[in-house]
């Protein structure tokens, strides 16, 4: 079927409202696993805090079940649906559509680098560009064919993951220990790096890289799946259509949190909670394997309540922050570099994890009201103009009556 067949200005308005919620939902998700992840060394369970107290622990495992590893499928999930939407953007305008593509990538990359180079190391911009240009290989592929990719992707991947998890089973009480002690001797001058001067916070963040390499890699085949999950649901228009799918959405949603919840749950217990530190691991690749599910629930869920009365106004809450992500999402790092590293306040493992959350639900409260407004003015946000002009290879007008299409 022709994109324009299924997103032309005809049927449907350019921007779709429903992406452009969830985006903004997904920003709230992602900036309060990063926050965490940000403010110290102990961020959401990697290493064991001695000093945490049960309310660090409480709120590290609010963190962990709801939030964690959820909240950036959502983001690639709306990725590979916003894919099909470049598509046809650049068929309505006769153009070639892979040139852009790869532009595109070529940007993200860029920005992605030095978004983990100068403010995080958890950075998802790079991991889109690399794995987008699957998607534009793949970009003539039937919805049927992107579905069952991405379910045999998952389920390989799921099963290697759990296997891992329960050969950790084997290891005993000490040899965790000792496999936990080593990774805290580094923590001081990891501390130091992070509080010291420019300098030293990129020497800091350039050393965390290769850990977060690894880590990427892991997650990297769940980000392919829900790429071709997206691909699959905006080759079929379903974001566009959900009017007409309301009893599947709920039945997923019903799914989606029967298996996402206990397995997000007993993640945190795992992680942050009693279990101790040889169920860690597994505890860790269980939540990742049940996390698509529980993303499955949240944008089921978001798509039935945006329905209601109530709900849309929620929509409309959100939908601002998700039409400028990008550039929600860069500066959210940027504000956190300023209070957490030598960039600014240096208070890098100086708060505690309840203040840290409650400071990010502020920063993101500011982000939407700073959304609403530049969102009623200009076409695009900075960022997101910057990258469109490096897209077209031409600079695009700030202003406009038309909003831009959703991506």
């Amino acid at each position: 079927m022709p994109l324009t067949a299924a997103h032309t200005r005809g049927d449907r308005p350019e921007r779709i409202p429903e992406v452009d919620a969830l985006r903004g939902f997904a920003l709230m998700g992602i900036l309060l696993v990063n926050a965490l992840m940000m403010a110290g060394p102990y961020g959401l369970g990697a290493v064991t805090d001695p000093g945490a107290s049960a309310l660090d622990r409480t709120v590290e495992g609010v963190v962990q079940t709801f939030a964690v590893g959820k909240f950036y499928l959502m983001f690639s999930f709306l990725f590979g649906y916003s894919f099909t939407l470049q598509l046809a953007s650049a068929e309505r305008a006769g153009a070639n559509a892979v040139p852009r593509l790869l532009r595109r990538s070529l940007g993200l990359f860029v920005l992605g680098v030095l978004h983990a180079v100068l403010l995080y190391t958890g950075d998802i911009l790079t991991t889109y560009a690399v794995l987008g240009l699957v998607l534009i290989a793949a970009r003539n592929c039937t919805p049927r064919a992107a579905l069952r990719s991405a379910r045999i992707l998952y389920g390989c991947l799921s099963a290697c993951l759990l296997l891992l998890g329960l050969a950790t089973l084997l290891m005993s009480d000490a040899e965790t220990a000792e496999a936990d002690a080593e990774l805290a001797e580094g923590l001081p001058e990891l501390i130091d790096g992070y509080r010291g001067d420019a300098v030293s916070v990129v020497q800091a963040n350039i050393g965390q890289l290769p850990d977060q390499l690894l880590a990427t890699l892991l997650m990297s085949g769940f980000v392919m799946a829900a790429f071709l999950i997206g691909l699959h649901c905006g080759k079929r228009r379903l974001l566009a259509d959900t009017g007409h799918h309301r009893a599947q959405m709920r039945r997923m949603f019903v799914l989606g949190a029967a298996v996402g919840l206990p397995g997000s749950l007993f993640m945190a217990l795992a992680v942050s909670g009693p279990l101790g530190p040889r169920w860690a691991l597994l505890g860790e690749m269980v939540g990742v394997v049940t996390a698509p599910a529980l993303t499955a629930a949240y944008i089921c869920g978001m798509l039935l309540l945006m329905k209601t009365a109530c709900g849309a106004r929620i929509a409309a809450v959100f939908a601002p922050a998700g039409r400028m992500a990008l550039t929600n999402y860069l500066s959210q790092s940027l504000v956190m570099a300023l209070v957490f590293t030598g960039y600014g306040l240096a208070l890098y493992d100086r708060l505690s994890p309840a203040i840290v959350v409650l400071g990010a639900l502020l920063l993101y409260a500011g982000q939407l009201a700073l959304s609403r407004w530049l969102t009623a003015r200009y076409r695009y946000a900075p960022v997101e103009w910057l990258l469109r002009a490096v897209t077209l290879a031409r600079l695009p007008h700030d202003r406009s009556d038309q909003p831009a299409a959703s991506r």
